[in-house]
């Protein structure tokens, strides 16, 4: 389990952004769609019924974020064909006596 804690200030932006993301109720459908099976970008608009375009940039916040690992092939026409897997199985945030603690348990392959 990687855990976040009270330190710097790249720490505190860190924390900030996780907590921004999970906030987000599309990067929250991106994450329980592709917990268990990698999905393409098609796969995720269709069966989360979010605008394709809102993937790809919640797709592109999430790999900046580290929180989301994308493996890939070209298909013999030249076609990039991407897929998307949650690197996070769970989130616990607590905030006590002004310290901010984000919890992040990894989403282990199976």
């Amino acid at each position: 389990m990687q855990v976040l804690q009270q330190g710097s200030k790249n720490d505190e932006d860190e924390k900030g952004a996780i907590l921004g993301i999970i906030s987000d109720k599309y990067c929250r459908a991106i994450f329980e769609s592709t917990m268990s099976v990698p999905k393409s970008a098609i796969e995720i608009s269709t069966e989360c019924k979010i605008p394709i375009s809102t993937v790809y940039r919640r797709l592109q916040l999430l790999h900046d974020n580290k929180l989301l690992s994308i493996s890939g092939s070209i298909t013999m026409e030249g076609k990039k064909h991407f897929m998307y897997k949650s690197k996070v199985k769970a989130m616990v945030s607590t905030f006590n006596a002004g310290n901010l603690e984000v919890q992040i348990v990894p989403n282990l392959p199976n």
